[in-house]
């Protein structure tokens, strides 16, 4: 999501006033790239169809293993280690609580499993509620106002967290949605962060789950870093983007690296699909439902500014609209949700 200040409509970054940047977010798009080029929002989700599974810029996306569709089968769905030393998921979606939620060699350090009676805010100790539309949609001229409070983001009572957009008037706005970081209340350097979540869909939608650098308070967008673990656009359904926002070496424009995983005969909102990364100082590692499909590294971003080894703070939005997804159209219908079963943190 493009992070003109970082907005989760995010079409790589986000103009983000509450976080007093300077437009962070922008023109990055999924393409990275001057406005117009996309953005990065990240559509995150979870995996499995059982309940809480135990666990743009300048230039394009050189880089990373991008395996569409092909993931790297040497990660297996258990806690074992495989050959190469890459850690296997426990996706198991037969516990609804957070035991065994970690790889191997991994504890569980920070989690929301949004276990609220239904209709109730997000946990105000763990997430912050932005507002607004940002500087011209959030830097990707997306189309809604985001909402503090219950009324576009709430619990279900089933023990997930619900984001809705609504078409809907709000301070000369025609959308509604709403967008929660953990900026100012938690941060996180390295680590396995996932979400299980069950996406929104429609020609103009834009959910992502995605991470923003700290610094971004004195650091602008771009040079903040920004880590987008699941971001997708609607008119590209069975599309998961994973993409990394940085400077290119000596400027202050973004250059990213990214990938995608494409589902197979399905589309991503038919069910709750699991958004993941293993980060380190080694670099980054994206996977979709326990599989690995990209993995960046420092040396993978020649000609660009590694951001991403200082703290991070978690972002979760649905954006309407913007550069890169487009403007909804007469085939897009509203509300559309966006639900998810949790969001953890491991570390070792």
């Amino acid at each position: 999501m493009c992070l003109a200040a970082c907005s989760r409509g995010k079409s790589s970054g986000h103009d983000d006033a509450a976080q007093n940047t300077p437009a962070t977010g922008g023109q990055l798009g999924t393409n990275g790239g001057a406005p117009g080029s996309g953005g990065r929002m990240g559509s995150g989700g979870g995996s499995g169809t059982g309940g809480k599974v135990g666990t743009g810029g300048m230039q394009g996306g050189a880089g990373g293993a991008n395996v569409a569709g092909n993931p790297d089968t040497s990660i297996a769905v258990d806690t074992a280690n495989d050959s190469s030393g890459s850690p296997r998921l426990d996706t198991s979606a037969t516990s609804d609580d957070a035991k065994g939620a970690c790889p191997a060699g991994y504890k569980l350090t920070w989690s929301d499993e949004f276990d609220g009676p239904a209709g109730t805010a997000a946990d105000a100790t763990k997430w912050v509620y932005e507002s607004g539309n940002g500087s011209n949609g959030w830097g990707n001229s997306e189309l809604e106002y985001y909402r503090t409070g219950n009324a576009n983001a709430a619990m279900d009572g089933n023990g997930n967290l619900v984001i809705t957009a609504k078409q809907e008037t709000a301070s000369g706005f025609q959308y509604t949605s709403a967008r929660l970081k953990t900026q100012g209340l938690a941060t996180w350097t390295y680590g396995h962060i996932e979400a299980r979540i069950k996406l929104p869909s429609g020609q103009g939608i834009w959910p992502a789950f995605w991470m923003l650098g700290s610094d971004i308070t004195t650091q602008s967008w771009p040079a903040c870093g920004e880590i987008d673990i699941m971001e997708n656009i609607g008119k590209e359904p069975a599309i998961n983007h994973g993409s990394l926002h940085m400077p290119a070496s000596g400027t202050s424009n973004d250059s990213q690296l990214t990938g995608s995983y494409t589902l197979a005969n399905a589309k991503l909102s038919d069910d709750f699909h699991i958004y993941a990364i293993d980060w380190s100082a080694s670099g980054i590692d994206f996977f979709f439902d326990g599989s690995r499909y990209e993995s960046q590294t420092p040396a993978s971003a020649t000609g660009r500014t590694w951001a991403f080894d200082k703290p991070f703070f978690i972002l979760l939005n649905v954006a309407v609209g913007g550069q890169w997804p487009g403007s909804p159209d007469s085939t897009t219908t509203f509300p559309q949700t966006m639900t998810v079963d949790y969001v953890r943190v491991c570390q070792k």
